[in-house]
């Protein structure tokens, strides 16, 4: 009895000792060390680590890179490792052109985000790395990492270009695998197929230690690769494109675009001045940000789907069709003498030929561009009918481009002369200036672009598009674009057709200057005078046909003086090398771009 006693105190005793001892190290994990062990635990866990996709390539029609992705050392920071936030402040603006208060912004706003690594400064130099390198122990928080940028093969107003994502961004793309640490398109192509082009994110579950090193107990599972993006085909072709930015008059300002008359694919979108999509690769500074926005040239205004101009002649087609298909005149109608001007009321309305034209038909009136037989023709036409005329041509009218931005052009009714000059304003005076694309009329040189097609194609309207094809393990054709068909007869669609060859190939036609041999080029002058300088604005708007027509384009020339002498050659230049470009032989044309920045 006595021994069993013994037995069960010196238990209770073992026991009491346990309870003691673990107590004891309870109340030193917890109080005396707690802070200590919490830093341990918090740097031993499990973590998620997130594999980016490879952003989708974006190649031209033959399948040569317009937009790809180049590797890139950037510097980042965890903020579980940073010590004095105000110090690396001060170092990264030392180093870099970052101010330090961006610095500690970004510090702030990624406060939640200990463990992760934040981006700070992308695209470092060989010397830069090595001199931060020589510093990198006094700052544990920094670390390099090789990462893929995006890259552009040319300058351009269409691809757009990627950037971070940024917080009213992430809370739309959170939920698709975004993180804070994401490139997304910014603008342009890169915008618009966002969520083909960035492909989906992986994972892998890792367990680490206090310093961050994977303790590979998990690396046999718990892995999903990512998805790389979508590559992209376009209708661009990078020679035809590179062709037309080196024959553009130097340190001029304008557009010219190029449309595939069968299909509507866009084939070449130059908007001067050239604007570089690569600035955005690297952190841009503040000097070099303010020279982009505060040049008075607008390098970054995408002239083409974004500007809006008066169009002056080219737009004599649409009051010459309403006219026609209103009844109001006939092919043979010849209206009022040109002399040089027309009495309107009490304001005379010049012809851009002081000694004048005589009497003419409606073919010879575009061909020789007579305003008096506009003029003249807007006497019988309403105003309101005039605008609604020109919508239905889808003129005044966003193209719907696959560009996340575009704007539309601008034709006044009646209400707005009302509303902004008073209910007293005379409309016969407007309405005589919009009949020649003067006024306040402005169009896009895309919807131009786009109409002038229609023309080409007998009349049917087919939405401008840069996007052909998906690479989606193969190549799916896009195929959702759409057609429409102008408000316009057959007759009438076949004598515009016929005025437009005679304006070009027949003599004193104001568009002798695009002529081509061997191609037929059909189109429309026009020299628009505006607010914006003394020079009237210079265009050309047409086609040109093979055994069919192939191709539409605009050109346009701020302030560049008259259409046939500026634009119309311009016009004759590309339509050379497309011939030539046709016959699918380097040979033959790579001589033409010899000179440019991009060989």
């Amino acid at each position: 009895m006595y021994r069993k006693h013994v037995a069960s105190w010196k238990s209770q005793l073992v026991l009491l000792g346990l309870f003691l001892i673990l107590g004891f190290s309870l109340f030193n994990m917890q109080v005396i060390n707690g802070e200590r062990y919490l830093a341990i635990s918090e740097n031993n866990y499990v973590r998620i680590v997130k594999i980016n996709p490879l952003r989708g390539n974006i190649f031209d029609r033959k399948y040569r890179e317009i937009a790809s992705n180049t590797s890139s050392d950037n510097l980042h920071f965890t903020l579980s490792r940073l010590r004095d936030s105000h110090r690396l402040a001060q170092f990264i603006s030392a180093n870099f052109d970052i101010d330090s208060l961006s610095v500690l912004k970004i510090i702030h706003d990624n406060r939640f985000r200990k463990y992760h690594d934040i981006s700070l400064v992308k695209g470092l130099t060989y010397e830069k790395l090595v001199e931060i390198a020589e510093r990198m122990n006094e700052f544990p928080s920094l670390k390099f990492k090789s990462e893929y940028v995006r890259q552009y093969s040319y300058p351009n107003h269409f691809t757009g270009h990627t950037g971070p994502v940024s917080e009213s961004e992430y809370e739309i793309y959170k939920d698709k695998g975004y993180s804070l640490n994401s490139e997304i398109g910014k603008n342009g192509l890169e915008k618009q197929y966002e969520e083909l082009l960035h492909g989906t994110a992986g994972f892998q579950l890792i367990q680490v230690d206090a310093t961050g090193k994977s303790l590979e107990f998990l690396k046999h599972n718990l892995y999903k690769p990512a998805l790389n993006g979508k590559d992209l085909i376009l209708s661009v072709d990078n020679d035809l494109q590179n062709y037309i930015r080196k024959i553009f008059p130097a340190k001029e300002k304008g557009a010219v675009v190029v449309m595939d008359v069968r299909t509507g694919g866009i084939l070449a979108y130059v908007s001067m001045p050239e604007f570089d999509p690569n600035v955005y690769s690297s952190a841009i500074s503040k000097p070099v940000w303010e020279s982009m926005i505060n040049n008075p040239d607008k390098p970054m205004l995408d002239r083409i789907s974004n500007g809006t101009y008066p169009p002056g002649s080219i737009f004599k087609m649409i009051t010459a069709s309403l006219a026609l298909e209103a009844g109001l005149i006939t092919p043979e109608t010849k209206m009022t003498e040109c002399t040089g001007g027309l009495q309107v009321g009490d304001r005379f309305f010049g012809c851009w030929y002081a000694a004048g034209h005589g009497r003419l038909s409606v073919s010879d009136a575009i061909k020789y561009s007579c305003d008096v037989f506009f003029y003249d023709v807007s006497l019988l036409i309403e105003l309101d009918d005039m605008k609604r005329f020109t919508e239905q041509n889808f003129l005044t009218m966003k193209t719907g481009v696959d560009l996340p931005t575009e704007r539309r052009g601008f034709f006044p009714d009646e209400r707005w002369y009302i509303e902004n000059y008073g209910r007293y304003t005379g409309i016969i005076g407007p309405k005589v200036n919009l009949s020649i694309g003067q006024g306040e009329l402005l169009i896009t040189p895309l919807e131009f672009c786009a109409y002038y097609s229609a023309l080409a194609n007998d009349g049917i309207w087919q939405q401008p598009h840069f996007l052909e094809e998906i690479i989606d393990q193969e190549r799916v054709p896009v195929r959702d674009y759409e057609n429409r068909r102008l408000p316009l007869s057959e007759e009438t669609v076949k004598l515009l057709q016929h005025a437009l060859d005679r304006t070009v190939n027949e003599r004193w036609g104001t568009g002798a200057g695009a002529k081509v041999a061997g191609v037929k080029v059909c189109g429309k002058t026009g020299s628009a005078e505006n607010h914006m300088g003394d020079e009237t604005h210079a265009w050309f708007a047409g086609y040109a046909e093979w055994e069919e027509p192939e191709i539409a384009f605009v050109v346009f020339v701020e302030n560049g003086g008259h259409g046939g002498a500026k634009a119309a050659p311009l016009a004759s230049e590309l339509v050379t090398f497309y011939d030539l470009l046709r016959t699918n032989d380097p040979q033959n044309y790579h001589h033409l771009l010899k000179g440019n920045s991009e060989d």
